[in-house]
């Protein structure tokens, strides 16, 4: 009888300890997975930010284009005079050219480019470099889960446990292969 106790007891040890390991693999593989949607989310955060950059771009480039499209006109004309005869309605051209141009570079400082686009521009690009650093620490998370992970269903009793009822395969960490290929040094693993 004390026999058969000590065997229940032994099984019972057995049978909480398989469901012990077999729930931790089923954690960590969870905690892999939860560490690659932060990736995924900050990632998604960045194309947000980066669509919210592009019009002000655009806005800006466009203001930029039209302004050295119309001083280039301007200077064009400007030049058409030298070595000319004085040509009062030409010069009364230029100068209407040069008031409209003043003006418009007026108004358009005030209410966009340096003042309010700058700025804008330069929390967008802060916004940027500041989600990049997020994806990198994201990144740095889920590649220590998946080392923890692939090396709790590796070591001995739980790979056994993983074969027989869990079945999850390793998952491999992320690399940059450029990065890789700019670090000169090569560990011997």
């Amino acid at each position: 009888m004390l026999t058969l106790i000590v065997l229940g007891f032994v099984v019972l040890i057995f049978i909480i300890a398989f469901i012990s390991m077999y729930n931790t693999i089923i954690s960590k593989h969870n905690l892999v997975k939860r560490a690659w949607s932060d990736v995924a989310n900050y990632e998604r955060q960045k194309v947000n930010i980066l669509d919210s950059l592009e019009p002000v771009v655009d806005q800006y480039t466009s203001h930029e284009a039209s302004t050295l499209k119309d001083i280039t006109e301007l200077r064009q004309n400007i030049k058409s005079l030298d070595g000319k005869e004085p040509d009062v309605e030409t010069l009364g051209q230029i100068q209407k050219q040069t008031d409209e141009l003043i003006k418009g570079m007026s108004i358009t400082v005030e209410s966009y480019p340096d003042l309010k686009a700058n700025t804008v521009y330069l929390d967008l690009m802060g916004q940027i470099k500041d989600q990049n650093e997020n994806v990198g620490a994201a990144i740095s998370i889920f590649n220590r889960n998946v080392e923890i992970f692939n090396s709790y269903i590796e070591s001995f009793p739980s790979n056994i446990v993983n074969g027989m009822s869990a079945k999850k395969n390793r998952i491999t960490e992320f690399s940059d292969s450029i990065t890789d290929q700019n670090i000169e040094y090569k560990p011997s693993f």
